[in-house]
């Protein structure tokens, strides 16, 4: 009860904040000569927002009122918040973060472009959420061959569908692929609004029998890390695999291959 009252305090405190900080002209609003106080009124607020002044004033008094979504989202864009704000807004309103679409368009940080050639031993690869191979470095071209094939095919599930050389590639390819594609699932759940995503699945149901029966399950269940086995230069070589969310917004990840100690099987 301590941490909800303080939390209602600091939403009340952001709000007034906030809303002192805006003109009238700021909203589109006449200017009506000089004001007592800065900012907008509470009324104002409450009408471009779409609610009560009544039930606002008790919002930003931090009395224990239950809001929705899409009125904090409204109040976001009555108040002009940028992303981090916004954020702030929610996390002190509902305790968690806002739910964000998923964006298949992302731009690698310049640092990870770094530190991916740093890790010069061990395969590294960063995926979008249609798992797109956004960079990669040597190792991981040596594995995969991304370089091999074009920007638009540079694709991760469609390699895995398409090309008979990750058939090859993988151990066990028929255990190893559904797995892969209920991880892929949990990502297209995110960003299925987009349409590219959605035709990287059309198509593969067209050209991947395999792919299409699989998808058809639903399965959700693979972890993101564990173990791979690897047919490499001749020899079934294991490799220890993790991922790592690189943005805050998690539309990126950041894949990395170990050599096991155990080599071969």
């Amino acid at each position: 009860m301590r941490t909800m009252k303080r939390t209602r305090e600091e939403l009340a405190t952001f709000l007034r904040a906030r809303r002192e900080r805006l003109l009238p002209s700021d909203v589109g609003l006449p200017s009506s000569g000089r004001r007592r106080t800065p900012g907008l009124r509470r009324e104002e607020v409450a009408a471009l927002a779409g609610v009560g002044l009544t039930w606002y004033t008790w919002l930003e008094q931090g009395r224990d009122i239950g809001v929705s979504a899409t009125f904090l989202d409204n109040l976001a864009k009555v108040f002009k918040l940028d992303a981090s704000e916004r954020r702030h807004l929610f996390l002190l309103a509902h305790e968690r973060p806002p739910t964000e679409p998923g964006k298949t368009w992302c731009e690698v940080p310049a640092l990870i472009r770094r530190l991916i050639n740093d890790m010069a031993q061990h395969p590294a690869y960063v995926l979008n959420l249609r798992w797109d191979v956004l960079i990669y470095n040597s190792a991981a071209d040596h594995l995969f061959h991304f370089g091999q094939h074009p920007p638009v095919r540079r694709n991760l599930l469609w390699m895995l569908f398409t090309e008979p050389a990750l058939r090859t590639l993988f151990i066990d390819w028929d255990i190893q692929a559904p797995r892969i594609l209920s991880s892929f699932r949990r990502d297209y759940a995110r960003a299925n609004q987009e349409t590219d995503i959605r035709a990287l699945v059309d198509e593969l149901q067209k050209v991947s029998p395999d792919f299409n029966t699989w998808w058809k399950q639903h399965d959700v269940h693979a972890p993101c890390d564990g173990t791979r086995d690897f047919r490499v230069d001749g020899e079934v070589v294991t490799f220890e695999h993790t991922s790592l969310t690189i943005d805050e917004n998690r539309h990126l990840r950041l894949v990395v291959y170990a050599q096991s100690e155990s080599k071969q099987r």
